[in-house]
């Protein structure tokens, strides 16, 4: 079994967004397989096509660039890179903090007209932490990783950063999950 950490980062606005649509403009994820080791990691921009130009409120939370996505693949190919780099023939677990990304996914692969079925085999970290800590509310991820006795490595709201610090708590607590 390989477990998935992955996240995104989407487009967004102050307000509504264009045309009701956010799109994927970041996949990072690191695969750790079953003993808690990490084997390898997926870091790649996308190019949004029905709102191809970042709004400056993205690109001060994200730190993403417009040349970054402007050089990027579209989503269709990029998504088609992680399930290959996933490997979907095998088992595997997609692991998140919290149940937005894959919600968001699962809105592109329709929207792109992909396979949705390789997103079903997912687990949401957030409540299940929450659970194992016996808290009564959810935590941001920045202030569990800093709970946690971990340094928050590299930037918040990058989808890279923000998947390499959720697989520090997740292999901390490997053997806590219930993934069944």
């Amino acid at each position: 079994m390989n477990y998935i950490i992955f996240d995104l980062e989407a487009t967004c606005w102050l307000g509504r967004p264009p045309h009701g649509i956010n799109e994927i403009i970041e996949i990072g994820a690191v695969k750790v397989n079953r003993y808690g080791e990490i084997d390898s990691i997926f870091s790649k921009f996308v190019k949004p096509t029905y709102n191809p130009v970042l709004s400056d409120f993205c690109k001060k939370l994200t730190s993403i660039s417009q040349s970054d996505v402007d050089k990027a693949k579209t989503f269709s190919k990029v998504c088609e890179e992680f399930m290959e780099w996933i490997d979907i023939d095998q088992d595997y677990m997609l692991v998140s903090w919290g149940k937005y990304d894959k919600e968001q996914l699962l809105l592109e692969c329709k929207l792109h007209k992909l396979d949705e079925e390789w997103l079903d085999f997912h687990y949401n970290v957030k409540p299940a932490y929450r659970k194992l800590k016996n808290e009564t509310h959810e935590q941001g991820l920045k202030k569990v990783i800093k709970n946690e006795g971990f340094e928050f490595s590299g930037i918040h709201h990058r989808a890279i950063s923000d998947a390499e610090n959720l697989a520090k708590v997740f292999i901390k607590y490997l053997e806590n999950w219930d993934i069944g």
